[in-house]
């Protein structure tokens, strides 16, 4: 380590003396040394944030019969060039296209269960970006939801006995007419293993 200490100070004493620099000066020229490699090093090293513009796009329902959708991206309104809806809104047997923020399916009927699409192109900075969307709307009597946000209307009460019926099930619960050897199986909510 005395060796390497040793080193370094002569090879300072030379560039002072081939430099005609002061120890003071010397600092100083190293300090901005410092400066300048920490400054490129942090340039160097940050990345741009990524920006997903899809996440500023959404769409709305006007409240009436007829399925109106209205886009919405607003707060993409002030970076981008242009943008452009395409929708499509599909029942159990056809397919309706339009394009524009604001569309009305007029064939779609309130008894529909309804696939509704987006594609969004953004046109930005000569690129363009596409964002693809689909929910699935029905209508609850008053508005469009969406379908997992409706109140559920086919779902009837299960009825079962508890009274040992002798039926056997497998662990999957499917139904098993006689019994299986070395294999759990279930009959009247127990459990049974039939050894060979």
């Amino acid at each position: 380590m005395k060796r390497i200490i040793r080193w370094h100070k002569d090879y300072v004493n030379k560039f002072m003396m081939k430099t005609s620099l002061d120890a003071q000066q010397l600092s100083w020229l190293s300090f901005a040394k410092g400066l300048i490699v920490g400054i490129l090093l942090t340039l160097s090293t940050t990345s741009n944030a990524q920006v997903n513009y899809c996440d500023s796009i959404t769409y709305d329902i006007t409240p009436q019969q007829t399925l109106t959708v209205v886009g919405d991206a607003w707060s993409l309104s002030n970076m981008v060039d242009s943008i452009e809806w395409i929708w499509q809104a599909c029942n159990s047997t056809m397919c309706y296209s339009a394009n524009g923020t604001m569309v009305t399916f007029p064939n779609i009927l309130t008894t529909d269960t309804v696939k509704v699409c987006y594609d969004v192109y953004i046109y930005m900075d000569s690129s363009t970006y596409v964002c693809t969307n689909c929910d699935s709307l029905v209508f609850d009597g008053n508005f469009w939801v969406l379908m997992s946000m409706s109140n559920p209307t086919g779902i009837n009460e299960l009825h079962y006995t508890l009274e040992g019926s002798g039926k056997m099930y497998d662990m999957l619960g499917r139904e098993l007419l006689e019994v299986p050897e070395g294999v759990m199986y279930i009959r009247d909510n127990k459990k049974y293993i039939k050894i060979k």
